[in-house]
């Protein structure tokens, strides 16, 4: 048998149980796959069937509100994929009367998708030919034929889908596909790999010359950013302050005003900041609790947050907005605040 047979015959075997899988419905198979980017399907999986619970159809994704969709999307991370979907839900409701298009080049203009998704879609929806190439099938592909190549190069995505293209199965190319990244995902995993039970052992070139950790190739690390977040929880009585992020990852979100710096600041400094004097316009302020600082990380920044809890009169501005504690919970919030405030029994 040759390598795509093997695949298969593992995937028959193999297999999760998944159910977008057992679905031809672009729209579902799309949902999937935008919660699936960055998020492993443990993770997913919840989000995927809350989802469906709440907006069974396009246009029911469509006629939501941001709040909505964020609110189901909190914890996932990456927030500009929950606004992409529902920019991309409201074009496909307006533009294609509701209906997923079923061509690879429309689907690929949709605001949100790339490459990969659109192969996605057009494979596992409609059967058309395009290879998937994620982070399992660069993994697997790397190994087993030995590409030295780093795989986040022009060159190496180019080299990647070629080589993926030419060896899809016609007759059935969503099961290939599925098997493929099912494979990586389950068998050729990044770190110490069961190659003893692989049915690939006896072809694979990593394993034959004991490079199993050398594959897959990737250019130079990305510097790691360092903010510093100063979160100002400010009361009065049952009120508090928040203001909505208009850029950056968490935009679209809320959060409570912040004071951000580039490295760590003492309080004495923060206190004497353009920031906080423009905050409380010289009101009195009872600092009644500063929490040690937490570090998060993400991708490419570490980010190291503060919280101060304040009592103060509520100064709303432009940018922020008064609400009744009670109401907190309506509001979609980034997953650093939401574990604080959990952990504090906020919310």
């Amino acid at each position: 048998m040759n390598f795509s047979q093997q695949i298969l015959e593992w995937y028959g075997k193999n297999k999760r149980s998944l159910p977008w899988r057992n679905s031809k419905d672009p729209y579902k198979i799309w949902l999937s796959e935008i919660i699936l980017q960055q998020t492993k399907v443990a993770q997913g999986l919840p989000f995927y069937n809350k989802f469906i619970l709440a907006f069974p159809t396009i246009n029911d994704l469509a006629n939501a509100t941001e709040n909505e969709v964020l609110n189901l999307w909190q914890g996932l991370g990456y927030y500009s994929r929950a606004r992409n979907m529902h920019f991309t839900a409201k074009e496909i409701t307006e533009k294609y009367n509701g209906t997923f298009p079923n061509d690879y080049k429309k689907i690929l203009k949709l605001k949100g998708i790339g490459t990969y998704t659109a192969a996605a879609i057009s494979s596992f929806a409609f059967n058309l030919l395009f290879a998937v190439v994620d982070g399992n099938v660069v993994r697997l592909l790397s190994r087993y034929f030995g590409i030295p190549t780093a795989f986040d190069s022009a060159k190496g995505k180019k080299e990647f889908q070629l080589l993926a293209q030419k060896l899809l199965i016609k007759k059935d190319v969503a099961e290939h596909n599925q098997a493929i990244m099912e494979f990586g995902a389950l068998q050729c995993v990044p770190k110490s790999p069961n190659c003893n039970v692989c049915p690939l052992q006896n072809s694979c070139f990593a394993f034959s010359n004991n490079l199993i950790s050398y594959f897959p190739k990737k250019k130079k690390k990305i510097q790691i950013r360092k903010r510093y977040f100063e979160f100002l929880i400010i009361s009065e009585k049952e009120k508090i302050l928040i203001q909505k992020r208009k850029n950056g990852i968490w935009k679209g979100l809320y959060q409570f005003p912040l004071i951000e710096n580039t490295e760590e600041k003492s309080e004495e400094e923060i206190c004497d900041s353009k920031d906080w004097e423009d905050l409380f316009k010289g009101v009195a302020v009872n600092i009644t609790k500063i929490s040690p600082r937490i570090k998060y990380q993400l991708t490419h920044q570490t980010i190291f947050a503060q919280f101060w809890h304040i009592d103060s009169k509520i100064l709303a501005n432009e940018n922020t907005i008064s609400i009744q504690k009670k109401d907190f919970k309506n509001y979609p919030i980034p997953k650093l605040l939401e574990k604080y405030l959990k952990k504090i029994g906020m919310i």
